[in-house]
């Protein structure tokens, strides 16, 4: 009985958004709760779960009710002055109200659809997409800003899972979000550029404990296989070939999802089991001292000026997130 936060990483166009879709079809097919979020630049979950596109495109964005988000998850912490000096790193501490996967609370109602799948509902938030009126003026790290601070004060129930289908390339390294997964899947084609941002990927997250498998996706036969195996040895976990079944979902028909072939069923059991062994290996002293890390790194670098506060006071030393832990009313 495990919660996971599990995260879909890869460079544009290796097929990331279908397979984060798929695993979420497969956690709901098993009855599981599921809240999934869109983190790309370029916004297609919503579509890949079935949304009609201009559905998915009136989803409420997470980034433009950043306000709302700050001043629910501040909730009493008196280390917080006002919700105006909340940036996206900020840390849970005493008082904070926090995030449970199955509850009601004003985040979900401001931001979270239900998408009705035919093994189940899930809950779908977005960042929203990058605009033209964001040229210039804005940076799409403040939007997936959202995605991170509903992170760090995500707490644990039992059987739920969080899965996020990230920003492409190695965009999630502007912040400290990619350490907020118990488990990345790295999509990853059988060529040498499909294999780079494993490489950079792999890198930049050896000092921080990331777990990281590699799903190798578009193999056509051994030969793509001894490749992947070659370029990435044993964080290979499993490799996805053609399906009919999404490419009937593409064109906009996707049949009941009972109906995925055997494969590429047996490989989605293979990313949910892999998933839930990484639960044993949790370190929430760890996990917070990271947050606090990058918290501290992001205040002196830029929060600090921006909001015109100590940022460094609203890390309270005492604070552990971690399972038991009662969430503010």
């Amino acid at each position: 009985m495990v919660n996971m936060k599990i995260a879909f990483v890869g460079k544009g166009g290796s097929g990331k958004t279908t397979l984060s879709s798929l695993f979420v079809r497969h956690l709901a097919a098993s009855g599981l709760p599921v809240v999934a979020v869109d983190a790309d630049i370029n916004q297609h979950l919503g579509v890949a779960l079935g949304l009609a596109e201009a559905e998915s495109a009136g989803l409420p964005a997470m980034g433009q009710r950043l306000p709302l988000i700050k001043d629910y998850l501040r909730g009493s912490n008196p280390r917080i002055a006002s919700a105006d000096t909340m940036i996206k790193t900020t840390p849970p501490g005493e008082g904070s109200r926090l995030l449970r996967v199955r509850e009601d609370n004003a985040v979900y109602d401001a931001c979270a659809r239900p998408v009705e799948l035919d093994g189940g509902a899930v809950r779908l938030m977005v960042t929203g997409p990058f605009t033209e009126a964001d040229l210039g003026v804005a940076c799409y790290h403040s939007k997936i800003g959202a995605v991170e601070l509903c992170l760090n004060h995500l707490v644990d129930g039992q059987s739920e899972y969080v899965v996020v289908d990230m920003t492409a390339g190695s965009d999630s390294f502007a912040s400290g979000l990619f350490t907020r997964f118990d488990i990345t899947f790295l999509v990853a084609e059988p060529t040498r550029k499909g294999v780079s941002v494993y490489r950079q990927y792999k890198e930049y997250a050896r000092d921080f404990g990331v777990t990281l498998k590699v799903v190798g996706n578009k193999v056509q036969g051994q030969d793509d296989i001894d490749f992947l195996r070659a370029e990435v040895g044993d964080d290979l976990l499993v490799t996805v070939g053609h399906s009919n079944w999404v490419r009937d979902m593409e064109k906009g028909r996707p049949p009941r999802f009972e109906h995925l072939e055997e494969a590429n069923c047996h490989a989605l059991q293979t990313l949910h089991s892999a998933a839930d062994a990484t639960y044993e290996l949790r370190d929430w002293e760890r996990y917070m001292r990271q947050m606090v890390h990058f918290h501290l790194k992001n205040a002196s670098s830029w929060g600090n000026e921006k909001t015109g506060a100590d940022l460094a006071a609203q890390v309270d030393p005492g604070f552990v997130l971690g399972e038991g832990l009662v969430a503010t009313a």
